[in-house]
């Protein structure tokens, strides 16, 4: 994953009482509000990281086609969204590729298969997303 692996920068944000730390993720093609599991006193700064996305897709719910033929990171309220190439695994497992960045996704209902490799927009609620930095 190395050779796929971007920086971004991280902001961390006022924080309520609550069991994870939220931040500002900036990348190149937009930026958000994510749970942050890394050490709370390296939350403000450039990161490798790996996204999380701990909500299950339903196709036509919180996921479809996407109008724009770009990769996207933006907020809406309390969601993240998530322009990106949908890819389909053999073993049934799904990820979108956002940019560099790979994105697992949980699957609560079959994808249609001609939607392989096409745009997609998910969006999931912000507290469902969650950066991982990791060392190389």
């Amino acid at each position: 994953m190395d050779d796929e692996a971007m920086f971004v920068r991280t902001q961390s944000l006022p924080q309520p009482p609550q069991q994870h730390m939220t931040i500002r993720v900036h990348t190149p093609i937009g930026s958000a509000m994510v749970l942050w599991h890394g050490d709370p006193r390296e939350a403000d700064g450039q990161h490798l990281i790996e996204w999380t996305v701990d909500e299950d897709i339903h196709w036509g719910q919180n996921t479809q086609p996407a109008s724009a033929t770009e990769p996207e990171l933006r907020q809406e309220g309390d969601r993240v969204i998530m322009n990106g190439r949908l890819h389909l695994t053999d073993d049934g497992a799904a990820y979108l590729q956002v940019g560099h960045w790979p994105v697992l996704l949980d699957l609560a209902s079959p994808i249609p298969s001609v939607m392989d490799g096409s745009w997609v927009q998910i969006s999931v609620r912000s507290e469902n997303v969650a950066l991982h930095p990791y060392q190389t």
